[in-house]
Parts: structure tokens; sequence; C-alpha cells
């Protein structure tokens, strides 16, 4: 049996592009959407066996179009953009909300070693309704 907390809830806010997700251990996260698309667990973005890894750009006007469960342990989640092929397991998920800043900064390094600037998302410059 697994130690690794459990979401009691599964939230999608489509206006701001995140993912609320609540555990059972009292820790709650929102992830935005770029966050999860640009670490996506799948092949095509972490590389196969771990060589070649894309660097993913241009994602922060992502969103997320579906989420379907997989068995008791993880999520599908299908993004706006096509890509759909990665499984975020609890544990997964957990560890990106708990270390959000640290992934998001390594993520911006990553950006700026390959010389592309991070553009401002379209929706957060509009007139924002609510979720």
């Amino acid at each position: 049996m697994s130690d690794t907390p459990k979401p009691t809830e599964i939230i999608l806010h489509r206006q701001s592009h995140s993912l609320e997700l609540a555990f059972d251990d009292g820790k709650r996260f929102n992830l935005p959407c770029e966050l999860l698309r640009v670490y996506s667990p799948s092949a095509e973005v972490r590389g196969h066996w771990g060589q070649y890894a894309k660097l993913q750009v241009d994602k922060q006007d992502v969103n997320i179009t579906e989420i379907k469960p997989v068995g008791a342990y993880a999520i599908k989640i299908f993004f706006d953009d096509g890509h759909n092929s990665g499984l975020y397991d609890w544990g997964f998920l957990y560890d990106l909300g708990r270390k959000q800043s640290i992934h998001w900064n390594d993520y911006l390094q990553r950006l700026a070693e390959a010389g592309h600037t991070r553009k401002a998302p379209a929706w957060q410059t509009t007139d924002s309704a609510t979720d």
C-alpha cells in the first residue's frame, strides 16, 4: 500500500488555466496548465528512457479540455494543443504541487538557456471572467 496522498478533489478552472487539487493529507495545490503541460510525464516530453527530453515552448496559453481517470492511481489530461499522452499519477501531481516553485524556476531557466523568451499568457491580458 502506498503512502502517497490521494486527491479528494480535482477542479479544472478553465478561465484561469489551472487545475486545483486537494489531497487527503490536507494539502491543496493550484497548478497552472502550462506547468502541467511542460512537465508532462509522457515519452514525447521526457524523452524515451530519459534521453532526448524535449523542451516545451510557447505553452503559456495552453488549457485543459478533458480529464479522465485512469484506475485509482492517475488521471489522463487532454490539452487543447492536442497533447494527451501523459499519465499523471498521484505521486507525480503531489510532487509537482509541493515543489511547484522549484519546477517553475527550472523551466524558466531551461527556456533562458535555450534562448527562448516566454510571452505573457493572452488569457491574463484580457478581461477575465470568473471560472
